[in-house]
């Protein structure tokens, strides 16, 4: 085994792990907040906001992720008045293609995740919430989302991993993250499997941190939990 090879590829590998981060951290940010805000929508009193929210859902949980890519890196590009708008100074670099199209795709997940941790809210907390006075903020403040962060941490910390490693197709569109190092190194040196097996070891161990840190915030919001 080429250990000195194995060693100095690891080294070139990691450095693509800092705009891994960046990217996946980003788009989990603004993909909350959309997630949040298209959560609101579906339960809407309103018809219109409730299909919306569903139709958003559909297009970007129907396509593929890299398919959403290459329609915002490439795509965008040839629309006249998207290139005329103050927006074309992000759009035409790969980074801010990468984080939209990131954080669209897994709003669209997000957004499911939070209806579903919201309805498991037991509804006779909520009904005597209201008895005692409490509505709009105050009960989704004190009573609601307390208890649906708890019911969905567990699965946004599995989407969190899932964006994670979906990171690695923003290779396609030039950036040099872990995934595009390797592929550089492999065009040079030909020697893919030692290459793509360090590059999924540091994805593994990636994976691995974000499921500790989402298992003990876990269990620091579990009642008793933090004792």
């Amino acid at each position: 085994m080429d250990w000195p090879f194995l060693t100095r590829t690891a080294g070139e590998l990691l450095c693509g792990v800092p705009l891994t981060l960046r990217l996946a951290g980003t788009a989990l940010c603004i993909g909350f907040l959309l997630a949040a805000s298209i959560a609101a929508l579906a339960q809407s009193r309103h018809a219109p906001l409730r299909w919306s929210a569903r139709i958003y859902v559909g297009l970007f949980q129907g396509t593929p992720l890299l398919v959403q890519i290459f329609i915002i890196y490439y795509g965008f590009g040839q629309v006249e008045f998207l290139r005329a708008s103050i927006l074309w100074p992000f759009l035409a670099q790969a980074y801010w293609c990468a984080i939209l199209a990131l954080s669209l795709n897994t709003s669209a997940y997000g957004a499911e995740i939070i209806r579903g941790a919201i309805a498991a809210v037991p509804r006779n907390e909520v009904e005597a919430a209201r008895a005692m006075g409490m509505s709009g903020f105050l009960l989704q403040r004190r009573i609601i989302w307390p208890q649906a962060l708890r019911h969905g941490l567990a699965n946004y910390g599995n989407e969190a991993n899932l964006l994670l490693k979906a990171t690695s197709l923003a290779s396609v569109i030039t950036l040099m993250d872990v995934t595009g190092i390797a592929y550089r190194l492999v065009a040079k040196t030909y020697r893919s499997e030692e290459i793509f097996t360090i590059a999924g070891m540091i994805y593994l161990c990636l994976a691995f941190v974000i499921a500790v840190c989402v298992h003990m915030l876990e269990r620091y919001l579990r009642p008793g939990g933090r004792v």
